[in-house]
C-alpha cells in the first residue's frame, strides 16, 4: 500500500491494541538501480533479526512465532521491487501482514509491541501532501488521488460518474428551434449536482486540497450548481476525456501545482513571521519538541528532508551522529522527526513540509504556537 491508503479510520485500526507481538519492520529502500540491488539483502537480514527476536522472547509462544514467520514469508514473497520508493514498512501479526512503500526514508529497525509502529507512515503521508483532482464534463466525472510524484484514479464514493444518455428529442427541438447547448440542459445540471454531492462526501471523509480540470462551461456550471468548487485551490481549463491517464493528468496539473506551492510557501512564511512578532514562535528541534509535547504548537513547519538521530536527555533532545548513535540505547531515537510529526498531528496541530534550507536559520524546523 502507499500513503494514500492511510485514512484516519485505517490509522486508528493500525494503532489499536493487538495480541502480542505485533511486529513492525522498517528500512530505507532505493527507487533505482544499481542502489536497489542491496534492498533484498537488507530485507532478508532484517527478517532474520525479527525471527531471532521472536525466538528469544519468552512471551512469544511457539504457535505465535510460527504463524508470524509464515506471514513474514508471504510478505517478502509479495514485495515488488519495481514499486520501491524511499522506505519499506512491514506490519505483521499472526493473522495478517501489510506492506507499505513510503516516499520518505525510515531507519532500519525491528519493533515487537502490542500495536504497530505508525510514525513513519504518518510522517510520509504528511510530507507527500496528497490532493484530489476532479475531472468534470457534461456527462462524466472522475476523481484522482495524487501527490507531486504520482496520481491514480480512485473508485470511491460513487466515482467515476457518467450521466445517463437519452435519445434525441425531436419535439423539443421543434419547440425551441434548435438543440440547446449541453450545459443548459436540466439533466446536465442535475448530473453536476450529483457530482458535487458525491465529492463533498469524499472531502468530508478525507479532506485534501482540491484541483478541478474541465472545459470552461463545465467548470462554470459546476460552480453554479454546487458547493465544493468554491474550495478548489487550483483549476485547469482543459477538456478531460473519460480515458484521461493519470500521467497525462499530472502533466496538465504541473503549472497549477507549482503555483499553489509558491502561494503555500509564502503563506507559511507569513504565519511564522507573525508568530515571531507575537513572541509565539519555537525554532529548532528541542524547542519544537517541547512545544508539541505540551500541546502548544498550532503549526509545525519541517524541511522536506530533515531527519535527525537524537538522545533523549530528560526534557531535552541532544543530536548524536556517527559512533555516538548507539541504537541499542533506548534513549536514542533515529526517527525523532517522524515521531514529532505524528505527535503534532495527534495534538491537532497543522504540519507542513517546506523546501530544504528554507528554515536553515531556525534549525530546519519551526512552530507557531497557540499560546
Amino acid at each position: 500500500m502507499d500513503t494514500d491508503a492511510l485514512t484516519a479510520g485505517l490509522l486508528q485500526k493500525l494503532r489499536a491494541a493487538k495480541p502480542y507481538p505485533a511486529v513492525s519492520l522498517t528500512m530505507p529502500t532505493h527507487r533505482r538501480a544499481p542502489d536497489n540491488a542491496q534492498d533484498a539483502v537488507r530485507l532478508r537480514n532484517l527478517v532474520s533479526e525479527a525471527v531471532s527476536r521472536l525466538e528469544a522472547d519468552p512471551d512469544v509462544t511457539r504457535e505465535a512465532r510460527s504463524a508470524i514467520e509464515r506471514q513474514l514469508g508471504r510478505a517478502v514473497d509479495e514485495i515488488d521491487p519495481r514499486k520501491a520508493l524511499d522506505a519499506l514498512v512491514l506490519l505483521v501479526t499472526a493473522d495478517e501482514y501489510q506492506i507499505w512503500q513510503l516516499p520518505r526514508t525510515a531507519p532500519e529497525r525491528v519493533v515487537l509491541s502490542d500495536s504497530y509502529l505508525t510514525r513513519n507512515l504518518v510522517a510520509a503521508k504528511a510530507q507527500a501532501q496528497p490532493f484530489w483532482t476532479l475531472t468534470v464534463s457534461a456527462d462524466h466525472a472522475a476523481l484522482f488521488s495524487g501527490t507531486a510524484d504520482a496520481a491514480h484514479e480512485e473508485h470511491i464514493g460513487g466515482f467515476p460518474l457518467s450521466a445517463p444518455h437519452e435519445a434525441p428529442n425531436p419535439q423539443r427541438k421543434e419547440r425551441i428551434g434548435d438543440t440547446p447547448s449541453t450545459f443548459t440542459y436540466e439533466d446536465t445540471r442535475q448530473f453536476l449536482r450529483t457530482v458535487d454531492e458525491k465529492l463533498r462526501a469524499v472531502l468530508a471523509t478525507d479532506p485534501r486540497p482540491l484541483y478541478l480540470v474541465g472545459l470552461a462551461p463545465a467548470l462554470a456550471l459546476f460552480d453554479e450548481v454546487g458547493e465544493s468548487a468554491k474550495d478548489a485551490v487550483g483549476r485547469v481549463t482543459k477538456g478531460a476525456p473519460a480515458d484521461t491517464t493519470p500521467s497525462d493528468l499530472l502533466t496538465e496539473l504541473r503549472p497549477a501545482l507549482e503555483a499553489r506551492r509558491k502561494r503555500f510557501a509564502a503563506e507559511i512564511d507569513g504565519k511564522l513571521d507573525d508568530a515571531r512578532g507575537r513572541h509565539a514562535f519555537a525554532g529548532g528541534l528541542d524547542e519544537v519538541w517541547a512545544a508539541v509535547r505540551e500541546g502548544r504548537a498550532g503549526l509545525v513547519a519541517v524541511e522536506e528532508h530533515y531527519q535527525q538521530t537524537v538522545r533523549v536527555d530528560g526534557e531535552h533532545l541532544k543530536p548524536v551522529t556517527g559512533d555516538a548513535a548507539d541504537l541499542t540505547d533506548g534513549s536514542v531515537r533515529e526517527d525523532i522527526v517522524d515521531e514529532l510529526v505524528e505527535a503534532a498531528l495527534d495534538s491537532g496541530a497543522d504540519v507542513v513540509f517546506v523546501a530544504d534550507d528554507s528554515l536553515k536559520g531556525h534549525g530546519r524546523i519551526a512552530a507557531a504556537l497557540r499560546y
